[in-house]
């Protein structure tokens, strides 16, 4: 049975994206690529942004568990989210394939 967060009630998201957040500074940090991660974050969060506000805005997603707070017309824990998931991948990546000559 999976573990049920939900309890967190509207913090669900947040520490869902916190617990996320910190394996990918983990790995980040593991593989010596902050610096990496954050070129490819700064590159993909306006992309990210236009996207998420325009799928908000016509109800292709709607996020229960969250805090509530709205920064630029998003849900602070999307914001997150536009900086985690890059982090995260190009984290696992350089765990993977980074250092090889």
């Amino acid at each position: 049975m999976p573990l049920d967060i939900t309890v967190l009630g509207r913090y669900t998201y947040l520490a869902t994206e916190l617990f996320w957040g910190a394996v990918a500074a983990l790995l980040l940090r593991r593989a010596n690529a902050l610096r990496k991660a954050a070129v490819t974050i700064l590159a993909l969060y306006p992309i990210a942004y236009v996207w998420d506000r325009y799928t908000l805005a016509v109800g292709v997603f709607d996020i229960k568990l969250r805090t509530g707070i709205d920064v630029a017309g998003i849900p602070l824990e999307e914001h997150l989210f536009m900086a985690v998931v890059p982090g995260l991948v190009v984290g696992v990546h350089e765990t993977i394939f980074g250092g090889r000559e």
